[in-house]
């Protein structure tokens, strides 16, 4: 039997069945046993693996009691779950992508950032986010305490469970964000974010930005994703070739960039 792999959006299709089937009150074994099926196959379906016919999977959702809405949804991911890849593209302000990109960075092992237009969303201060989505014209008044919140939310991320490491722009040191004091203080909030052993911090010099901002994140278990965010709509990327693309990236930013001591020496010069 082929190997099974979970992508992003099956790893996105099973945490939307999960919660289905937990409105069921039953227990996963107990419900496999009802479907007539060993635990580990819908073990595999609910950790996004696949391993179902799509009509093994319409009798499920009918066992769980699925809404319509529900059924179609979920046909439509089950039927995509395979592919590699997945766009995402949306409306709010608070879009779904947010959620997948949060799930998938709490599971992490390590988390790369490339950051080109801004400084590192997982290490910006409250007052800097407020003044992003103050001055953005696709944030309105009354969405952005909660865009604020959701970015502020995603910090909890960051600890030392998981290895990080932040390729930063060097324009955006120099680029004024809020105010001057806004901007101090984000900048003094790096360097006490760099005392901690599990985050270092590389800045790229000016001319040698090679891509717009992107995400790598690695598994203990799962193969890495690429992540790239834009206006209305992110990218998830989980096959080897647009890895290993941007891995290539990534080793060209580690070529020119300063080290980790020349990078806090540079921000301590520019704040004092």
């Amino acid at each position: 039997m082929p190997k099974r792999v979970s992508t992003v959006l099956g790893r996105e299709f099973g945490e939307i069945l999960r919660a289905l089937i937990a409105r069921t009150g039953l227990k996963e074994a107990e419900l496999a046993r009802r479907l007539g099926w060993e635990h580990a196959k819908l073990s595999d379906l609910v950790n996004g693996k696949g391993g179902t016919s799509l009509e093994e999977f319409t009798f499920l959702l009918g066992v769980c009691g699925a809404k319509p809405d529900e059924l179609q949804y979920l046909k439509g991911l089950f039927l995509e779950s395979r592919e590699k890849g997945w766009l995402q593209l949306y409306e709010s302000v608070l879009p779904p992508h947010v959620r997948t990109l949060i799930q998938h960075e709490r599971i992490a092992k390590e988390i790369v950032h490339w950051s080109s237009l801004y400084l590192p969303g997982l290490l910006q201060i409250e007052p800097y986010a407020r003044a992003l989505a103050e001055d953005s014209p696709f944030i309105g008044a009354q969405d952005a305490p909660k865009w604020v919140a959701a970015r502020m939310d995603r910090r909890s991320i960051v600890a030392g469970d998981k290895k990080f490491v932040f390729y930063v722009y060097e324009p955006l040191l120099y680029s004024e964000v809020g105010s001057a004091d806004v901007m101090a203080q984000q900048l003094h909030e790096l360097l006490r974010m760099l005392v901690r052993p599990y985050i270092s911090l590389r800045i790229v010099p000016a001319g040698r930005a090679l891509t717009g901002d992107f995400s790598l994140l690695k598994f203990e278990k799962y193969e890495p994703v690429v992540y790239q965010g834009s206006l209305n709509s992110a990218l998830f990327l989980d096959d080897k070739a647009s890895i290993g693309l941007y891995k290539q990236v990534l080793q060209t930013m580690d070529s020119v960039a300063l080290g980790k001591e020349e990078s806090r020496e540079l921000i301590t010069s520019i704040v004092s």
